[in-house]
Formats: structure tokens, C-alpha cells, sequence
């Protein structure tokens, strides 16, 4: 199993130096302890307040990559403070990538205090997507009894498989907005039918071709 072990201090003391080294010492032998392959290992002075770390930066850049299946640290506090520290086990669980710690001499075991924040935080994060998701729903029904043909987009998606659209189709978004969709709606509507656009940008090409009626009036 790949690793990385995470090394923490809170301050820039020449001190502390001392713990790092024994922070790093003790977890190059839990790591040895579980045959684990120990691919970085990242050392920082830094608030446990602070999300924004060079070292935990890197950290969540690897778990990103899929390459890591376990990270060892000395405590869950190592990771950060408060809020911080709720914020980065969510993140880290989500990878599905487990968490060694020295305190527990093997997988770190929650408080209970910190297992129910992290449900709460899961439960508003699934149900803010089922939301997300009604909205799309919502938006492609309006659409569609308004006239949309998705057929004509069905057909397109097949050629760009695997690919973000990239062309936006301005003459829908006009329709859309006059049958009174707000431009939310029609980021959503749009986005259900394979283009990668934001509310902003529908914004923007709707003002656009409203000015680009006005110069051709003139």
C-alpha cells in the first residue's frame, strides 16, 4: 500500500525542529510496522488553523492523483485545528484513503464528536447535490415544454464523447430566456443536455447577442 507520511508544527522556532524530526522518525517506523511503501514525506511549519499550506496543498494534490491509499500522521491534529481539521478529514475520507496514526499505533479511530460532524457534513453535502440535481431536472422539463428539442443535442453528444462542449448554442439560450427562464435555469437546462456552461457565461452571451441585435439595427 502507497503512503505518504505528514510532519507538523505549529511554529517556525528553531525548536521545533526537534519534533519534526521525531514526528518523522516515529512515522517511518509505523510505516515499516504495516509494510507500507512510502512514496513522500512532508515536513511543515504552520498553523493547524491554516488551510492554506504548501505541505497540505501537495498532500491533497497527491490523494487527488490516486496514488496514495494511506496517509500516517502522529495525531488527527496534525492535520489541523478546528474547523480546519473537520474540513480535511472530510476531504480525505472522500478519496477513500485511510488515515495511520501514532496515537492509535495503527488506522486512526474518531472521537465521536468528530464522527457526527462529519455525517452532518456528509448529509448536507449529498442532499445539496440531490438539489443540484432537481434543479437540472426542473430546468430541462421547462425547457422541453417550451419547445427544446434535446434530440438535436443527443445527436451531437455521441461525436463528442469523452469531451466538454465547447460551442455554445446562443440561438437556445435567446429562446430559453424568452419563455422566461431565469439564467440559472438555462445553465442548468444546458448543462443536463452535455454543455459545460456556468450561469455567468449564459449571462454573458445573452448580452452579447442582445447588443449584436441593437448594432445590427442601427
Amino acid at each position: 500500500m502507497n503512503a505518504v507520511i505528514y510532519c507538523r508544527v505549529s511554529t517556525n522556532k528553531d525548536t521545533q525542529e526537534t519534533s519534526l524530526k521525531r514526528q518523522e522518525e516515529e512515522l517511518i517506523k509505523l510505516a515499516n510496522q504495516y509494510h507500507f511503501n512510502v512514496l513522500f514525506i512532508i515536513r511543515e511549519q504552520a498553523s493547524g488553523y491554516d488551510l492554506e499550506r504548501d505541505g497540505m496543498l501537495q498532500l491533497l494534490d497527491l490523494l487527488k492523483e490516486k496514488t496514495v491509499q494511506a496517509v500516517l500522521i502522529q495525531d488527527e491534529t496534525r492535520l489541523g485545528r478546528g474547523n480546519a481539521k473537520i474540513a480535511l478529514l472530510h476531504f480525505i475520507m472522500k478519496e477513500g484513503v485511510k488515515l495511520y496514526s501514532i496515537s492509535h499505533n495503527g488506522e486512526l479511530q474518531l472521537s465521536e464528536s468528530d464522527s457526527m460532524v462529519l455525517k452532518i457534513v456528509g448529509m448536507v453535502e449529498e442532499y445539496q447535490r440531490k438539489l443540484h440535481n432537481i434543479k437540472i431536472k426542473r430546468g430541462m422539463k421547462r425547457a422541453v415544454a417550451h419547445g427544446y428539442k434535446p434530440e438535436k443535442n443527443l445527436k451531437n453528444l455521441e461525436l463528442n464523447s469523452g469531451r466538454d462542449k465547447i460551442e455554445v448554442p446562443i440561438e437556445e439560450i435567446v429562446r430559453l430566456r424568452k419563455n422566461k427562464l431565469t439564467f440559472s435555469e438555462i445553465a442548468a437546462t444546458l448543462r443536463g443536455f452535455g454543455y459545460n456552461i456556468s450561469k455567468a457565461t449564459v449571462h454573458r452571451r445573452y448580452q452579447e447577442s442582445q447588443q449584436s441585435i441593437k448594432s445590427e439595427e442601427r
